[in-house]
């Protein structure tokens, strides 16, 4: 008989009882709590009114049932009651107690009425308090059973909740009534040492030095760390994201309060932790009001639009108030993509008249003098350039097209037609460069340097890594990741900075607002990153087992380590903590012009060696590394 009762409540472990049902069942229960009320009120009693409780008993019901279907208590899934659900059974029990109460009130001031059939107030109190607890109890029960005999048992999983506050009893709960999981949590962890040794629904507080260490974590099997405290600072995060990680655990987080749905947690909302949080640092705060006298009302042409660093810097634009966003780039399928989400998304799609989509190359002077004779820009944020190192190495007459030249055309154009601000995105690379890439970039700083005038200012922001960017190191592992690895690293002991795309777009709107001409603006890129320790980190963070991590060696024109200034610079801080003006060197533009002219010239030759030593004699700090232009920097090769 018990299997069969068994193999019944399994088979039907995902039916939902009818709401008339539950109504029904509430009922019941009120009559065993009118019933148990009146025998303890008359059990010294030898005549019972029977026909008064009758009547008594049919009001109850009556004006119960009235109640329950209008605030909804039968409405409720008995397996995943909530909070939510006991506070309307409370609210519905105490508005049909109130009711009765008044009623009984007028009745005492009109003796004409039957008092008999009158409730006595213990009468109304002590059935609805009981009905309360009834109606509580059976929901919990119910939910109890349901999770212990009927749903599907799995290996459960055991859980840490990092966080003993009202977020870590709601995530508490999520996880119990999570369908397609078994979670076990074991313990709680919270900083606060009044809540040690205290206990969450029966489950004991540590601190953090007591649950996060390889004796506890082997001895309870826990596998989760769920980090429960929305408002965390992002370096305690960090810091609580690396401990579970290095304890070889699944790091999970409750996301910040404002990101819940319709102000509710479900499980469904607890996110994995990404490499990205793990490099993420505090949000930079900018004083907006400097970006928008700088851009409202104007004409801004951004270059490179539909890459990571273009397009993020034309969501950020528009949001401004500028007269037009021009956006330009000769990728035609990416563009496609950045007017489909500007065209359709929130907040953009109401700003579709500000905004302008131009296929072109920048290395076409005659296309780009049509683009500037056409819209006038009043800005040009220059964002396209060709950035991947080994590609570049092998094919230097391109890049010295779009990264010199190309940013040539567009600067001269900017004076021909009186833009009011250039400002270019260069990069780490640029210093000290030891690639073709670097060079170029570095080339392109020192033409725009020298060509600031009265009436059009040139700036240039330098940067690192941003995460995510097209091409980048993260996207590259999460591919290999996806195929079963290895994850190739260049060199174990490579580093690189980071920071998000939004967050160093942001820094170079609010650069260039403060450029004045002529300027190099350095950020802080925070701490460095080894390349080795991040591809640990994801492996950790993908759960993936017996994942190698393959050293392949530096590729050409690749070095260890990447620098904001070169040997013979220094910053100058400005008003903004995170942005330094670089001190570099001047160079005449009477060099400038014979050694580009010389360049330029040099180009239908097509010939890398003859190209890669003139961009080394421009740029004397330019020495090749692993590279077949090592022995250009040899003097008895020139």
């Amino acid at each position: 008989m018990k299997k069969l009762i068994y193999w019944f409540l399994r088979k039907y472990r995902h039916v939902t009882a009818s709401r008339w049902i539950i109504l029904a069942i509430d009922l019941f229960t009120l009559v065993v709590a009118f019933a148990v009320t009146d025998f303890l009120r008359l059990r010294t009693t030898v005549h019972i009114d029977w026909p008064a409780l009758i009547v008594k008993l049919a009001a109850f019901i009556a004006l119960a049932t009235a109640c329950y279907i209008s605030i909804g208590t039968h409405r409720s899934i008995i397996r995943h009651s909530g909070l939510y659900d006991i506070y309307k059974v409370v609210l519905s029990n105490l508005i049909a107690a109130a009711i009765l109460v008044a009623f009984n009130l007028l009745n005492n001031n009109h003796p004409i009425v039957q008092n008999r059939y009158t409730p006595a107030y213990s009468e109304i109190l002590m059935t609805f308090a009981l009905q309360i607890v009834a109606m509580t109890i059976m929901r919990l029960v119910l939910q109890q059973v349901y999770n212990d005999y009927v749903r599907r048992r799995r290996r459960p999983c055991n859980v840490i909740i990092y966080g003993a506050g009202a977020a870590g009893v709601i995530a508490y709960n999520a996880l119990q009534q999570d369908r397609l999981h078994e979670y076990k949590v074991v313990s709680f962890l919270d900083d606060d040492r009044k809540k040690t040794d205290t206990a969450l629904n029966g489950i004991r507080v540590l601190l953090p030095k007591d649950g996060l260490n390889k004796e506890y974590i082997k001895k309870h099997h826990v596998e989760v760390l769920l980090i429960a405290i929305p408002s965390i600072k992002l370096s305690l995060k960090q810091e609580i994201m690396n401990k579970g990680l290095d304890l070889g655990l699944t790091v999970k987080a409750v996301p910040h309060i404002s990101n819940w749905i319709n102000d509710s947690f479900s499980i469904n909302q607890i996110q994995d932790i990404k490499i990205e949080d793990l490099l993420e640092r505090e949000a930079i705060k900018l004083d907006n009001s400097n970006i928008v006298r700088e851009v409202a009302n104007k004409v801004i042409l951004v270059t490179g639009a539909a890459g990571s660093i273009g397009s993020e810097i034309c969501r950020q634009l528009i949001q401004y108030a500028p007269q037009k966003v021009i956006m330009l780039d000769q990728a035609e399928s990416p563009m496609y993509d950045l007017q489909f989400e500007l065209r359709s998304n929130e907040p953009y799609c109401h700003h579709i008249d500000r905004m302008e989509f131009v296929i072109a190359n920048v290395k076409d002077r005659q296309r780009m003098a049509e683009v500037f004779s056409k819209y006038h820009p009043q800005i040009v944020f220059h964002a396209a350039a060709y950035k991947h190192v080994p590609f570049m190495e092998e094919n230097p007459y391109e890049a010295i097209l779009v990264n010199v030249f190309g940013t040539k055309n567009l600067a001269d154009l900017a004076i021909e037609n009186g833009t009011e601000k250039f400002v270019m995105i260069s990069t780490d690379k640029a210093v000290n460069p030891t690639n073709v890439m670097g060079a170029t970039k570095r080339m392109a700083e020192i033409y725009i340097q020298s060509r600031s005038t009265d009436t059009t200012h040139f700036v240039t922001t330098r940067f690192g890594n941003v995460l995510g960017s097209n091409g980048s190191v993260i996207p590259l592992f999460k591919k290999q990741l996806a195929a079963g690895g290895p994850l190739t690293v260049t060199h174990k002991d490579i580093i690189r900075y980071f920071m998000t795309i939004p967050e160093a777009c942001n820094l170079v709107l609010e650069a260039g607002s403060m450029g004045e001409g002529g300027d190099i603006f350095v950020f802080d890129m925070g701490k460095p990153v080894k390349i080795y320790n991040l591809a640990k980190k994801m492996i950790q963070l993908s759960g993936a087992k017996n994942i190698e991590i393959k050293e392949v060696g530096l590729r050409p024109g690749e070095k260890l380590y990447e620098e904001l200034l070169a040997n013979k610079e220094a910053n100058i801080p400005t008003y903004h903590p995170k942005i330094m003006r670089a001190q570099v060197r001047k160079y005449s533009l009477e060099d400038i012009d014979r050694e580009y002219l010389e360049l330029w010239n040099l180009m239908p030759t097509l010939d890398p060696m003859m190209l890669v030593r003139k961009m080394k004699q421009i740029v004397p700090e330019f020495k090749s590394n692993n590279s077949i232009y090592c022995q250009l920097d040899n003097p008895s090769d020139q």
